[in-house]
């Protein structure tokens, strides 16, 4: 069945974000950012390197935008995440998360001119007081004196920089096929990443830290990018895009089996606000019919 490709990479992504919470107090953020990556291009490299070496020729006019895109989508979301994890729940991360497709909007609206809609913006506010509920757990009014907690302001930070990445990758249709682009993306990720994983404590990963490391370098950067792939092939993206709104419940439910988090009212109200505003801003509103005298 086609949906249980894009089904299968939010399981996986929903797991990795928990992942990403549990490798906190394990392995070191700056270094399991960049051993992620060094897996994954080496995972690749039998099947892709081939075809790099035959058309790097074309490689060069486009260097410029892939080096953006990976900034954008591998290095700083990634990092933010693995950061963020050791000041913010799992829940949250996977809430703020949620976000992606209203942050989309927003920066498609800021720096391209693409008009929302009345329906678009109304969701985009109601999923913007849900934020603001969460972050405030329930007190919006209290971020005024407390600020927003630092791992919570850099999920939101990482989702932007990959809801931007989103909207550049799709205007910037580079001509590589998916799995080169991919691991093009992969490579330049891993150069950028060597000055951060310079800054770590320590790169040692401890025993118990590399199933986690493994599990984000192959199935969560790998396979799971493989089963979305399949269901944007098969679905089409509209359809494929709506299974993003199935991560926060999927985190949630994870983290609460695995890690033991707790499931506040603000949790469930704030994050039912977000999915109800990325839902509404998704729905294309209903043509008017057309009437006779008018036709």
């Amino acid at each position: 069945m086609p949906i249980l490709f894009p089904l299968l990479a939010i399981l996986i992504w929903a797991a990795n974000t928990v992942v990403s919470k549990a490798a906190a107090g394990v392995v070191d953020p700056a270094a399991i950012s960049f051993y992620r990556w060094v897996i994954a291009a080496l995972a690749l490299s039998p099947f892709c390197l081939p075809a790099l070496w035959r058309r790097r020729s074309e490689i060069r006019p486009w260097f410029g935008k892939l080096l953006v895109l990976s900034l954008l989508g591998m290095v700083l979301y990634q990092c933010l995440a693995y950061y963020a994890a050791h000041s913010t729940s799992a829940t949250n991360m996977g809430v703020i998360g949620s976000l992606l497709p209203l942050l989309t909007l927003l920066q498609g609206a800021l720096f391209f001119g693409q008009r929302p809609g009345k329906q678009a913006l109304l969701g985009m506010s109601l999923s913007l007081f849900g934020v603001l509920w969460l972050l405030g757990q329930g007190e919006p009014l209290a971020l005024l004196r407390t600020g927003i907690n630092p791992g919570d302001g850099m999920m939101l930070l990482g989702a932007a920089s990959y809801a931007l990445y989103g909207l550049l990758i799709r205007r910037w249709q580079l001509p590589f096929g998916p799995w080169l682009n991919l691991y093009l993306q992969i490579l330049l990720a891993v150069l950028l990443l060597v000055p951060v994983a310079l800054s770590a404590e320590s790169l040692a990963v401890p025993r118990e830290g590399w199933g986690m490391v493994l599990f984000a370098g192959i199935a969560s950067s790998l396979f799971a990018a493989y089963c979305w792939m399949r269901g944007l092939a098969s679905l089409g993206p509209e359809r494929t895009s709506v299974f993003m709104n199935l991560m926060p419940l999927c985190t949630a439910l994870i983290a609460v089996i695995t890690l033991g988090e707790p499931i506040h009212g603000y949790h469930l109200l704030g994050g039912g606000l977000i999915l109800g505003g990325v839902m509404l801003a998704q729905l294309k509103p209903r043509a008017r019919p057309v009437l006779a005298e008018e036709a």
